[in-house]
């Protein structure tokens, strides 16, 4: 059940033989996985963030998605205990929809443009995933010898 439950949540073991490195380390290295390129920040929380020590957060404004995930820090366990939210357009693109939990998604932006030969073709023109996102801040925490514990419920 526990294999199971981990790819249902999302959690990741570091590889084995990786000393877990301190609580302070694992902080620093999460608010820098955020560089200069990246799309999202990490911030400290507010306690407003419902028990968080960081959180990511990811605002589309022209696709109107809004991407969370709230961390918490379990020194004693060695793991980070993440919580991933999203807000996006329905289908019908009326209301926004919320969801938690590690989902793939892509999040993309199109544009039609006349082609050299004066034909109409669709043009991508943004493009960012849920993954985008995920990997540097799971990079960082495994990379540190710590587990990235993904939760459904609360931190």
């Amino acid at each position: 059940m526990g294999r199971l439950r981990d790819k249902l949540t999302g959690t990741a073991h570091p590889r084995a033989g990786v000393a877990p490195r301190p609580a302070e380390e694992v902080r620093a290295a999460l608010l820098a996985a955020a560089g200069p390129d990246a799309r999202f920040t990490v911030r400290q929380a507010t306690p407003q963030d419902g028990g968080a020590d960081l959180v990511a957060e990811c605002v589309i404004p022209a696709l109107d998605v809004t991407l969370r995930t709230r961390m918490r820090l379990d020194a004693g366990a060695h793991a980070v205990r993440v919580l991933e939210e999203r807000w996006a357009p329905t289908a019908e693109g009326a209301n926004r929809q919320y969801g938690r939990g590690p989902s793939d998604m892509v999040y993309r932006q199109w544009e039609v443009r006349k082609a050299a030969d004066g034909s109409r073709q669709k043009v991508e023109t943004f493009r960012f995933g849920t993954r985008d996102m995920r990997f540097p801040l799971q990079k960082a925490v495994l990379g540190a010898g710590w587990t990235w514990r993904g939760v459904l419920f609360r931190l």
